[in-house]
């Protein structure tokens, strides 16, 4: 048995081959339906949510009625923010987040600034009462009721609180003095209005895990302020990061081995001035006070600046920056033989670009249809999540057996309800429904889910085959360009659509799979974070360490099945299997000559994001004199470098993902072309002068006759 017969037979030569076969067939037919049908339910799901939701349910509070609190047309537009009688009441977070919190809620206009019991208000001022009424339900008659009786009926509060705003809800306005003690507004001890005193720390129990949500919206609130502010200054770094990766594409057409080679050089000073910039802060930091804090000491701060004033946290930029520079200089070394073929092929990428240029601007297809993709994936999350309908739920404070059951507003202060429990409330308690669909709400948002991964795996797909027909074409060109056909690009992009959608879809569907579980795993993690079961935790962990390799595992094959599609317009299964074969008879070239071609283009995005970055840091933090005027003043300035460093990294990927698929289609053709011929005159090798040159192979030149 040889080796060839271990890892399938190795590719036989065919006279008749020229390149991507035109005479082919539709493949995986049946999952081509599955596809459709599939995009068709998910049509129907996104009419159904769409015909079921309300979006305001999001964007607007809602009150004890259901009523939305602010929204314009209504009689409560100039209320904008929702109020709770009882915010004790309201321990959990989840009970502010979902609107289910067992008190009345009202609509007002602003939240409540100053402490102020229903007693004291009946006996105080004019002005004291007409700021509590504001608080209260509509019709309350301070001249003629009794407190007991105003509290009986639930129609005001028994005290207010100082409050703020967050997310358009009324929360204490909690805070802490020196030593730690819980403070609302500046009291410690608070009247309830009932003949009882609550401590400060009691309204913060209540609240102290929306605490957390209250700082990550300052945050928030900061960060949308900075946005505000840069915006435009952002637009303009994208647009220099896409010029500059125009720029490097086209310089690598021309000048392919001198542009990697300064690439890697440039790559290494860029990171070594990290090293030295943040030495330097560290230096600069002896001696001041309060620098040498460790951040464990420092805890979560929501000014992020803070912790550019400490020591260590530039000694761990310094650290992390000097561990990247040492593994890239030890790559170079080990690998500084293969480059030279890796450079060969980058060449050969280059020019294979050159002659389909129209493959730079397909990446913006590719952005479009998932732009679509995840637009109307969000939009259908948002209708199914606020397509319940209002469900009002009897609430009291003493024991009654209707507790917590369904009631309706309308017939409530008229059913035995009332007069078997005189203190109950019929209120709005949550959004749900009884009826079929709501039922199967939580399979809507689960095929939502699934359906985005597997049309987002599928636009990957399309642009990965049609990228591979169009480059393929130009390998198996004998004479370039010549013999490449015209418009190769939209030539592959309809055999892939009219011949092997399916095949896509089977692809997209094995990966949606495997990523679907990954989210399932990641929930059921979130789930379990709290529990104490120590092997429950280890067993979720490897499963989802196994499942992401398996899912890197399943990109690299689908990646290489699909150029096989492409060329030879089989079914996915013999493409995948082809394609596996083919590189395990070729092992070692894999691993190192197309990883370090990888590696290359990696450098190269990371050149270009060093770049962009290092220029943003300095502009928008004020370093640069001589645009200091023209740089905005920000909370945060890291929020636009960070925009654009990401940005950045995402316009480079995109222009260097067609020189990936490139070199991935140009290698898998190579090592096929070394299978299927020999250099002879009946069997001569397609690939470059250069690639020849460099393996040390020759094509025998036709005899002459005299």
């Amino acid at each position: 048995m040889t080796k060839y017969d271990r890892v399938g037979e190795s590719k036989k030569f065919d006279p008749n081959f020229k390149g991507p076969i035109q005479d082919r067939s539709c493949t995986d037919v049946l999952c081509c339906i599955l596809f459709i049908l599939a995009l068709l339910g998910y049509f129907a799901v996104g009419i159904i949510a769409w015909s079921q939701g309300d979006p305001r349910k999001v964007i607007y509070p809602t009150d004890s009625r259901g009523q939305f609190c602010g929204q314009a047309g209504t009689s409560l537009e100039k209320k904008p923010f929702l109020f709770y009688f009882n915010i004790l009441k309201c321990a959990s977070p989840l009970v502010l987040l979902e609107f289910q919190c067992p008190t009345t809620q009202l609509c007002v206009e602003s939240c409540p600034n100053r402490h102020m019991t229903l007693v004291k208000a009946k006996v105080g001022s004019m002005e004291d009462r007409e700021y509590y009424k504001q608080y209260c339900k509509e019709g309350v008659d301070f001249a003629k009721m009794s407190p007991p009786e105003i509290l009986r009926d639930s129609l005001c509060p028994a005290m207010l609180m100082p409050s703020k705003v967050f997310t358009r809800r009324c929360l204490p306005a909690l805070g802490t003095m020196k030593g730690g003690v819980v403070v609302v507004g500046n009291e410690t001890i608070i009247d309830s209005g009932e003949g009882v005193s609550i401590n400060a720390s009691d309204v913060l129990e209540a609240s102290k895990k929306s605490n957390i949500a209250m700082e990550a919206r300052q945050v928030a609130m900061r960060i949308f302020e900075d946005y505000t502010q840069s915006w435009h200054w952002i637009l303009l770094g994208l647009v220099i990061a896409m010029l500059v990766s125009l720029l490097f594409i086209v310089l690598l057409r021309f000048l392919a081995g001198i542009m990697v080679w300064i690439m890697i050089v440039l790559v290494i000073l860029v990171i070594g001035y990290g090293i030295f910039h943040c030495y330097m802060e560290f230096a600069s930091l002896k001696g001041e006070p309060g620098a040498d804090v460790t951040i464990r000491d420092l805890g979560l701060q929501t000014d992020f600046a803070i912790y550019l004033q400490i020591r260590q946290t530039w000694l761990a930029f310094m650290i992390i920056l000097a561990i990247v520079e040492v593994i890239i200089i030890l790559l170079l070394i080990f690998l500084r033989k293969r480059i030279l073929i890796a450079i060969a092929l980058i060449k050969e990428a280059s020019r294979a670009v050159g002659h389909v240029m129209s493959s730079l601007f397909y990446p913006l297809l590719t952005f479009a249809l998932l732009a679509v993709v995840i637009a109307y994936w969000a939009i259908t999350a948002v209708f199914l999540s606020t397509s319940n309908e209002q469900v009002y739920k009897v609430f009291n404070n003493s024991e009654c057996e209707f507790s917590l059951q369904t009631c309706d507003p309308a017939t409530f202060n008229t059913s035995n309800v009332s007069a078997q429990c005189p203190d109950a409330e019929c209120l709005f308690a949550f959004y749900g429904g009884e009826t079929l669909y709501h039922k199967y709400l939580i399979l809507f948002q689960f095929y939502n889910v699934f359906l985005f991964f597997w049309c987002a795996n599928f636009v990957t797909a399309l642009g990965q085959v049609t990228l591979a027909g169009a480059f393929a074409s130009y390998y198996w060109a004998f004479k370039k360009p010549e013999d490449i056909p015209t418009y190769p690009i939209f030539a592959s992009l309809g055999r892939a659509l009219r011949y092997h959608t399916g095949s896509l879809a089977f692809g997209s569907l094995i990966l949606s799979v495997v990523q679907v579980i990954r989210v399932i795993l990641e929930y059921l993690d979130h789930k379990l974070k709290g529990a104490q079961n120590k092997f429950a935790k280890f067993l979720l962990s490897c499963m989802k360490c196994c499942f992401w390799c398996l899912e890197k595992c399943i990109r690299f094959l689908n990646r290489n099945a699909y150029i096989m599609i492409a060329v030879y317009g089989k079914n996915f299964c013999t493409s995948a299997r082809d394609a596996f074969f083919l590189l395990m008879r070729n092992i070692v070239r894999v691993a190192v000559l197309d990883k370090v071609t990888d590696f290359l283009l990696f450098l190269g995005k990371l050149l270009i994001v060093g770049i962009v970055g290092i220029f943003s840091f300095f502009f928008f933090s004020g370093r640069i004199k001589a645009v200091e005027d023209a740089a905005p003043s920000l909370n945060y300035y890291w929020v636009p470098i960070l925009t654009v460093v990401v940005g950045s990294y995402l316009i480079a990927h995109g222009f260097f993902s067609v020189y990936a698929m490139c070199v991935d289609t140009l290698f898998l053709c190579f090592l096929e072309d070394l299978e299927r011929n020999d250099g002879s005159v009946e069997r001569p090798y397609f690939m470059s002068q250069n690639l020849l040159t460099l393996l040390k192979k020759n094509n025998e030149k036709p005899k002459t006759v005299d």
